[in-house]
């Protein structure tokens, strides 16, 4: 039996992992709304350079040190990270651009939770449970059927580029379990992770124009992009995972796809049919169902 205090603190994990979910469905909305000439590189590079450096400014205000940052920086962990973060940018957006949004956000996103609770148990040794599966897959099959009426381009290279990037992110979310479990401090790991991400992804920019950063619109959503649906959506994820287990976290971060479908209507008067309603309506018992089962 978990005591009162341990049953708030895994609430306000459950809380944080879904709030960081719902953000990160944000993303591809700020995406539509960019510049015309924003290229999809140039936008994911901003996005992770922005806020890995928002996380170092900040870094003293969430308990965070500065001169850690070079012993953070030799955590394998934290490689995972950095490298998983770096891989998941051209690859996610690589199967949009072969295969359409709508199969490789259903790739992606639904296999990340699988991904991520296999390797859990592979290299943390991390039990998959019974209510895991099902919470799980009600939220793939409605993640399915969200998009069931757009998936017309079966690109091979698309979908192994798809399930490349759900993989990236099961690794990335057990590389910060890894480092969380060894003491490592949850604004610290992803500051560093980000940040030498984009130096890693800097080559990608060589012949990519970035005059759409100069103007109003680009600077607010680079901004838009690095603070809230990177800096804050992912610290958000990492402080969740302190008390949580990789797999449960991943399928609480379904969330993602319901945000996102609720802001395409809302925003950018996207229509919804029946059956993607069901759908919505199954991601949203999943989460129900792996929110109740984490608070035991």
């Amino acid at each position: 039996m978990r005591t009162h205090g341990e049953n708030r603190s895994s609430i306000g994990s459950i809380i944080a992992v879904l709030i960081s979910g719902t953000l990160l469905g944000t993303a591809g909305t700020a995406v539509a709304l960019a510049p015309a000439e924003a290229s999809t590189t140039s936008l994911g590079v901003a996005r992770v350079g922005i806020g890995g450096l928002i996380l170092l400014l900040v870094l003293p205000l969430f308990g965070g040190k500065r001169r850690n940052l070079g012993k953070v920086l030799r955590r394998g962990g934290v490689w995972v990270m950095a490298l998983s973060t770096a891989a998941f940018q051209p690859l996610f957006f690589g199967a949009t651009t072969k295969t359409g949004v709508a199969l490789s956000t259903v790739i992606t996103i639904g296999t990340m939770p699988l991904f991520t609770g296999l390797i859990g148990r592979l290299i943390l040794k991390t039990p998959l449970k019974r209510i895991w599966v099902i919470a799980t897959s009600l939220a793939v099959v409605g993640l399915l059927l969200r998009s069931w009426e757009q998936l017309d381009n079966l690109d091979v290279l698309g979908i192994v580029m798809a399930l490349g990037a759900g993989f990236a992110t099961g690794c990335y979310v057990n590389g910060a379990k890894y480092e969380l479990n060894r003491g490592g401090h949850a604004v610290e790991l992803p500051a560093v992770a980000y940040t030498l991400s984009a130096v890693l992804l800097l080559p990608l920019l060589v012949g990519d124009s970035l005059v759409w950063i100069t103007t109003t619109s680009g600077v607010l959503t680079a901004i838009y992009l690095g603070a809230i649906s990177m800096a804050l959506a992912n610290t958000l994820q990492v402080v969740g995972l302190k008390r949580l287990s990789p797999a449960p976290t991943a399928t609480l971060l379904l969330a993602d796809p319901l945000t996102a479908t609720i802001l395409g209507i809302w925003l950018l008067d996207e229509t919804i049919t029946p059956l993607a309603t069901l759908g919505l309506i199954l991601v949203a018992i999943g989460l129900v169902v792996q929110g109740l089962a984490e608070r035991r």
